[in-house]
């Protein structure tokens, strides 16, 4: 007996340890418990900001600017900050042609006025000759020595005269205007680097609001056109953000519909609510070369500037736009979802085993999904199962 008990208890050793070995063991698995919380769905989008009402300030009249007397960033006062002046544009260049013609025009001018000038001698010796007549005839019609005739004779002689005179220095100014126009053609172009302070300003445009300058057009001096840009000014606190969301996800948005404004570059997250959404889509080509509709949504910022400080005009920003919402929802990680024929499935832990539970979702977004039926609040299941995980697999939590 005592020869055969140590070989006897060596094999039943080592049988249970095979058994023990071979023995199946609980896999361990990270369990999620199912509990109801607040669920949105969204669509996600970049958004670019934009102050809400800028103000284009354009050349009232077609001049030369001076240096803009403002850098972008400079605040402004409406009314009182001079953000641009414009001075009296340089004439052109003649050609050898037209210069002949201007000279040829300025001599032919200058022989005017001087026989405008002979004119008016001629007509003030006329008007003395008829006052001197007019005043014989008188004294001698008072004597009766010349009739009424002779009298009324050298009073229109003189009236004319007079006439004559004033058409004749009338004539004058009108020649010497002349010689003006035909002499300012002359006129060529000054050094464009000259001082012009000492020049006066024909036009100070002043801002036509308070805020900060956007951008400026060209800061350097340079001959503008009626209408032509040269700066915007708006308000940076009161920005808006534009977002460009495919037709197909723009259907889904409603007017109102609250937004979380991620990666703007600050802490935090900013809210926002749609304000307007464009009736009209466009086409617009893909990074890929895919024609693509697109909608613009435009929202208002909720959250307070002193709580975005830094955010300024034309940011890149990251946008979620609510779509459906719910306080208290069963809700399951999408992780823990897989496929099980055309629906979805989890694998439940009860009593220490994975237990495949088929399941209906409703509503769901990159996290989680509603629970509509198949599971409990409270159960736990599988949050990432592998393939080492079946229905009936020993399983237990991972520490």
């Amino acid at each position: 007996m005592k020869r055969w008990l140590f070989p006897a208890l060596s094999v039943i050793a080592l049988l249970a340890l095979g058994g023990w070995a071979l023995w199946p063991r609980a896999e361990l698995v990270d369990l999620v418990t199912i509990a109801r919380g607040p669920m949105e769905t969204t669509v996600e989008a970049e958004g670019m900001t934009r102050v809400r009402a800028p103000y284009l300030v354009t050349a009232p009249i077609t001049g030369t600017t001076v240096r803009s007397p403002v850098e972008v960033g400079d605040a402004v006062v409406r009314g009182q900050t001079v953000v641009a002046e414009i001075h009296p544009a340089e004439p052109a260049f003649l050609d050898a042609r037209a210069r002949a013609q201007a000279e040829a025009t300025v001599t032919e001018t200058q022989a005017a006025v001087r026989l405008a000038e002979a004119n008016i001698t001629r007509a003030e010796a006329d008007l003395a000759y008829a006052r001197g007549e007019y005043q014989r005839n008188s004294e001698l019609a008072a004597r009766g020595i010349v009739p009424s005739r002779t009298l009324e004779a050298a009073l229109q002689a003189r009236q004319s005269a007079e006439a004559a005179l004033i058409a004749a220095r009338s004539e004058l100014d009108l020649n010497r205007a002349t010689l003006a126009k035909a002499q300012a053609q002359l006129v060529i172009p000054t050094d464009p680097g000259a001082d012009q302070h000492g020049a006066s300003c024909c036009v100070a445009i002043t801002a036509p609001a308070s805020g900060t300058i956007l951008t400026i057009e060209d800061r350097s001096a340079r001959l503008v056109q009626a209408g032509a840009p040269l700066l915007t000014i708006g308000d940076v606190q009161d920005l808006e953000i534009e977002v460009d969301l495919l037709s197909s996800d723009a259907v889904k948005v409603a007017l109102g519909a609250s937004a979380h404004i991620e990666r703007w570059g600050g802490a935090g997250v900013l809210e926002a609510r749609v304000s307007r959404i464009e009736p009209a889509a466009v086409t617009k080509v893909s990074a890929l070369g895919i024609e693509e509709q697109r909608v613009k949504l435009r929202l208002d910022i909720l959250t307070p500037a002193e709580a975005r400080a830094g955010l300024g005009d034309r940011f890149r920003t990251y946008v979620r736009i609510v779509t459906w919402g719910a306080d208290a929802v069963l809700l399951v990680p999408q992780s823990a979802l897989f496929r099980q024929g055309t629906g979805w499935a989890v694998f439940a832990e009860r009593a220490g085993r994975a237990v495949l539970v088929p399941v209906e979702i409703g509503h769901s977004n990159a996290q989680v999904a509603e629970v509509v039926s198949g599971l409990a609040e409270g159960e736990r299941v599988v949050a990432y199962p592998g393939s080492l995980i079946a229905d009936g697999s020993r399983i237990a939590a991972r520490p």
